[in-house]
């Protein structure tokens, strides 16, 4: 095939009769409508993200306040310690609260928890240490419908030596 003038002339006409044909700005129509869609997905994307790593963040602290416990029974009740332990693996979070409870039960059947002091046992007593973590998480926009904090929870549970 031989390309001439008479070949680019014929190719602009067909440019140019598309642009005259309505369609010209159907795209930069569809773009605008779906951008703002887009934008509330990805920021709804990264609200999830958020909310599942201080959720992370919040059991996290609740496993190194009940391990910094689980030392010794004199740590199990360190009430300012556990804060502090909780506190220190989640730096990011301010504001981790913990409420630790000391749980006892029998050895013969250890998931059946009793007051303590555990009286009555046949064999010897164990101490348990359970750590509830929570803390308030501010989204970084409000949306209509939501709640305007978000409140992790994080929970562990662990023997106490003894």
């Amino acid at each position: 095939m031989i390309f001439g003038p008479s070949t680019f002339r014929r190719g602009r006409r067909r440019l140019h009769a598309n642009w005259s044909s309505g369609e010209s700005g159907q795209s930069l129509v569809e773009m605008a409508l779906l951008t703002p869609v887009l934008l509330l997905l990805l920021v709804g994307i990264i609200e999830v993200g958020r909310f599942a790593y201080y959720s992370i963040e919040v059991t996290n602290a609740a496993r190194a306040a009940v391990q910094y416990g689980a030392q010794s029974l004199a740590d199990s009740r360190d009430s300012v310690g556990l804060q502090l332990a909780a506190s220190n693996d989640a730096p990011d979070i301010s504001g981790v609260r913990i409420n630790p409870t000391v749980l006892c039960a029998c050895s013969e059947t250890p998931s059946a928890f009793v007051a303590c002091p555990a009286i009555g046992c046949s064999g010897h007593a164990v101490v348990f240490l359970r750590v509830d973590a929570t803390a308030t998480i501010l989204p970084l926009f409000h949306y209509p419908g939501f709640p305007t904090t978000f409140s992790p929870t994080g929970h562990a549970v662990m023997r106490v030596t003894q």
